[in-house]
């Protein structure tokens, strides 16, 4: 049996791994449900060990935070906000500086994937007004919202299972952790601006030209008092899935929106990629 599951363990990290790989076509949340399926039909565990072994409490953050963030992202919220920060940069040093920072800080709070789909459009077409090398402005982009989701317990994935299963206060970690990254984040900009030091200069640049993206401020209200208090639970309960649900659960009742329509933003195969690596790590 043992031999059993770490074989399927190893395929399906091989697999997970190898996405560049025409031998299949399987990507990660396929791969992770592959090995899930294949730990109870081998009989590794059974159906109901399978399920057991699904912590619920990770799914239940990721899914309380990923309706927030889908409500922000239908009130347009981070591309209003990218706007803002990309037409207000004077020149290329200061736009590095914008996107590094601000790519930090929202992904602290929330999932830093977001932030990156969010902001890479924006920033990808006001380097086309400029004529600046983009390379430099999304290298800073990704590297410092990985920076940045170190910092607190929703930052990243792996940072809410870090959160669910230590059970380490929300202030605590985000106390130890905050000094590294904003520290990390500095040293990001500075590496940027000397191996870039061709593209990154004090020079004055032409007015960017994007259009303004129309925010919807009765649901980036609703949605900014919501996750208000999802972050006060998070201090004063410590219990992070069920401040995270609430939460998303209080912004369908209140928000005004289709549910359908928030539920398309949802990023179900993460879940799914979860649910099934907790059965194939768990068999």
């Amino acid at each position: 049996m043992l031999i059993k599951s770490l074989l399927i363990f190893i395929l399906t990290y091989i697999i997970i791994s190898a996405q560049k790989m025409k031998w299949h076509r399987l990507d990660r949340p396929s791969a992770a449900l592959l090995g899930a399926v294949l730990m109870v039909i081998c009989g590794v565990l059974t159906l109901d060990e399978a399920y057991r072994a699904i912590d619920f409490n990770t799914i239940l953050l990721l899914l309380g935070m990923m309706l927030v963030i889908a409500y922000l992202k239908i009130a347009n919220c981070f591309k209003y906000l990218s706007y803002l920060l990309i037409t207000h940069a004077k020149n290329s040093f200061l736009l590095l500086c914008f996107v590094s920072f601000s790519s930090g800080i929202l992904s602290a709070l929330f999932v830093n994937d977001t932030i990156c789909l969010m902001f890479t459009p924006l920033l990808i077409l006001a380097l086309n007004q400029t004529k600046l090398n983009p390379i430099p402005f999304l290298i800073a982009l990704a590297t410092s919202s990985n920076i940045g989701s170190v910092v607190t317990l929703t930052g990243n994935p792996q940072n809410m299972l870090i959160g669910v299963f230590s059970k380490i206060p929300y202030v605590d970690f985000t106390l130890h952790l905050l000094p590294i990254g904003l520290l990390s984040l500095v040293a990001n900009v500075f590496i940027i601006s000397l191996l870039f030091r061709r593209d990154i200069s004090f020079k004055k640049m032409d007015a960017i030209a994007l259009i303004k993206p129309e925010l919807d401020i009765k649901l980036t209200t609703k949605s900014l008092v919501v996750l208000f208090f999802i972050f006060l639970g998070f201090i004063f309960t410590g219990n992070l899935p069920l401040s995270a649900i609430t939460g998303g659960l209080a912004l369908i009742i209140l928000s005004g929106t289709k549910p359908q329509h928030v539920m398309e933003k949802v990023d179900w195969t993460l879940l799914l990629f979860f649910s099934g690596l907790f059965i194939v790590v768990g068999g």
